[in-house]
């Protein structure tokens, strides 16, 4: 399925998180802006991120636990306590055979059980590791592969099951690009002295799980430059981060004879029946990966491509193992790739996996304790206002002809949208969880996501399916489905707060609203009209238009910096940064409609337009290691927050108003190089 996110960050941490529970009556949140936080030295002109945040940032220094730190962050580390204390409660029970509440617990028991996990060394994975030493030919190791998806262990031939790009009612299989353990192929190619550094400590942590297996360093050595060396073959057959963003050119619609015909050496035919896909039509994202993948498997040795498996299946499963393999895989990921000095504590890494896994189980305990049914109706009524705000603004626009107008107007109308948690709750009746086995649960749990898969190809699209957990603090916007999803976990401070006023409110969740909705109309989500499906609505010479601005938000975004010479990729993060800019502008629009929003009486020293900026400036203080922020740059779609703050802003000339932003300030921009897509 594919989402564009609110947030992307290159840490695992807010992949799953819980909402906090809101102030008792006795105890409501009464302060909203954090003005200690501020930097009045800077003028709010020459850096708004800093202004707003300069201090906050300076004194702050990042736990040894973590990537970074911030708003995201110490949410995270809120909400954690809060699913901790359901999980707590609930494993004191006893719960009976085969419900949710047993499920849940017995997980959560079994992921927190180290003394048997720890026993159990790498004995779990050793029958795999059999099977990969066993193989006699490339074809018995493929179909090795293709049959382990049924049992949580495939690789090399990655799909999954969604709706077609172009006929949006109607499930596929779509294989797309996969076989790399660095992030993508530029960790393979770039020379710079931080990349090769990384690579080198890739090659250490390869050796370390291959000695932790039992084979001699020196061994373990040549393995790891072997595997390096085979998967920089496979990556110079992989998109890059940007290509991979457009639509069109990742859509190949193959019947599975032309697909045969393609990949001869893997008979694929065969893998697919290993599979259980039983498909006349396959979607192949990126048909040179799997070209290239028929031509590898044969030219390459096969003692090398079963050290790889060997090596892939250890490594994916590290962290159901003991300890030091744990540890490697974190020296790795954590350490090298995010900057984390130490890991997280166990029952935040377990909690997360809890809700990775069994999420609508979990998620239903989570809404009857924290989610009100209050917050969804404010939340209603914010949507609504920032809609009807998006469907004015089309209207008025300039450079678009009345013809796409109408169109455009039309799919705004058929969003779908999906806040707190599903209406109808998914089935885990096929996983069966123990107390005893952490490895064994997350394969029953493997199989039954792969069943779920499987099961689509004969039913029609479920357009009531959630893309994320009802706990997860985080929103996005599904252009095959044309939804808007906001999880209850998002409905809370800083984002939302049903105390706070409407400044408060507008700037940091009008803003979340506003994003999900531009991300319909970016780059990526214009390409899909208001049915869900991949097809050119436009007028050429609006799409020209289009593309002219966009080009402008690129190459700002082009000239950003950090860590002193790294650019930010324009065009990697141009669909969030066109987000960004839209939703922010639409959420001032809509808070301007409100009582406080037409007025001008001040808070804490701020008027009301001044307190939104504010508000949507303290959304993104976040402070990342250097490690970390070295890894966004080359994957993260999202901008580091500094400029998720001051490039919208620099093309609002409500901000420059609100803060008397003028000619010579350095976030000033004349009015002609001021963006206005939406």
């Amino acid at each position: 399925m594919k989402k564009e996110y609110l947030l992307l960050l290159a840490s695992t941490a807010f992949l799953g998180v819980a909402c906090k529970q809101q102030p008792s009556s006795e105890n409501k949140r009464t302060v909203f802006l954090d003005l200690s936080g501020r930097d009045t030295t800077v003028k709010p002109g020459d850096d708004f991120f800093q202004y707003a945040n300069g201090t906050w940032m300076k004194n702050t220094k990042i736990p040894d636990d973590q990537s970074g730190w911030g708003s995201f962050y110490t949410l995270y580390e809120d909400n954690q306590k809060n699913l901790r204390s359901i999980l707590d409660e609930i494993s004191k029970k006893e719960n009976a055979k085969g419900s949710l509440e047993q499920k849940v617990a017995d997980f959560y028991f079994s992921g927190m059980d180290t003394t048997t996990i720890d026993k159990a060394g790498y004995d779990p994975i050793k029958p795999l590791l059999a099977k990969v030493d066993a193989v006699k030919s490339y074809k018995e190791l493929l179909q090795l592969l293709a049959s382990g998806y049924k049992e949580g262990n495939g690789a090399m031939l990655a799909f999954y099951i969604g709706p077609d790009d172009k006929n949006s009612t109607k499930n596929r299989v779509q294989f797309y690009q996969t076989g790399l353990g660095l992030p993508n192929r530029d960790y393979y190619f770039n020379n710079d002295e931080e990349t090769k550094k990384t690579r080198a400590a890739y090659l250490t942590y390869i050796t370390k799980l291959f000695t932790l297996t039992g084979t001699d360093s020196v061994t373990g050595k040549k393995n790891a430059d072997e595997i390096l060396k085979l998967e920089t073959e496979i990556a110079k057959s992989h998109s890059t981060p940007v290509e991979l963003r457009d639509p069109i050119k990742n859509y190949h619609k193959l019947p599975v004879a032309e697909f045969v015909k393609l990949t001869p050496d893997l008979d694929t035919k065969t893998l697919l029946a290993e599979m259980g896909i039983k498909e006349d039509t396959l979607l192949v994202g990126q048909p040179k990966y799997y070209q290239a993948l028929n031509n590898l498997v044969k030219s390459q040795p096969l003692d090398s491509w079963k050290k790889k498996v060997r090596f892939m299946m250890i490594s994916k499963h590290a962290n159901e193992l003991s300890k030091p393999f744990e540890q490697a895989r974190f020296d790795f990921y954590g350490k090298v790739l995010n900057g984390q000095k130490v890991q997280e504590d166990r029952w935040k890494r377990i909690t997360a996996a809890t809700d990775g896994g069994l999420g609508e189980l979990l998620g239903q305990l989570y809404v009857k304790q924290y989610f009100k049914p209050e917050a969804k109706e404010r939340m209603l009524k914010l949507v609504d206002n920032l809609q009807k705000v998006y469907k004015s603004r089309i209207e008025k626009l300039d450079w678009m002809s009345a013809e796409t107008k109408q169109k455009a107007i039309a799919k705004l109308e058929a969003f779908t949208k999906k806040i707190g948690y599903p209406d109808k709750w998914k089935n885990y009746d096929d996983v069966s969880i123990e107390r005893n086995s952490y490895y064994v649960n997350n394969l029953s749990l493997a199989k039954h996501e792969y069943n779920e898969q499987l099961k689509k190809l004969s039913k029609p699209v479920d357009k009531t399916e959630w893309g994320m957990t009802p706990p997860t603090v985080n929103a996005y916007y599904n252009p095959s489905f044309n939804e808007i999803v906001f999880p209850a976990g998002i409905l809370q401070f800083p984002f939302f707060d049903n105390n706070a006023d409407d400044a408060i409110n507008y700037g940091a969740i009008g803003a979340v609203i506003g994003h999900e909705m531009t991300h319909g109309f970016d780059d990526q989500g214009r390409q899909y009209d208001k049915d869900g499906n991949l097809k050119d609505w436009w007028t050429a010479s609006d799409a020209e238009k289009f593309n002219a601005k966009t080009k402008m938000v690129v190459n700002q975004y082009n000239g950003f910096t950090v860590l002193n010479d790294m650019h930010v990729n324009g065009e990697l993060t141009l669909g969030e940064n066109i987000a960004d800019i839209g939703g922010l502008a639409i959420a001032f629009e809509a808070f301007k409609l409100t009582e406080q929003g037409k007025g001008t009486d001040k808070i804490d020293g701020y008027t009301p337009d001044q307190r939104f900026f504010l508000s949507y400036a303290q959304v993104w203080r976040i402070k990342d290691r250097d490690e970390s922020m070295r890894t966004r740059i080359q994957t993260d779609p999202h901008s580091p927050e500094h400029f998720r703050v001051n490039g919208p802003l620099s093309h609002m000339t409500e901000f420059y108003n609100a803060f008397g932003v003028k000619p010579g300030d350095k976030m000033y921009k004349p009015e002609a190089e001021r963006v206005k897509i939406w």
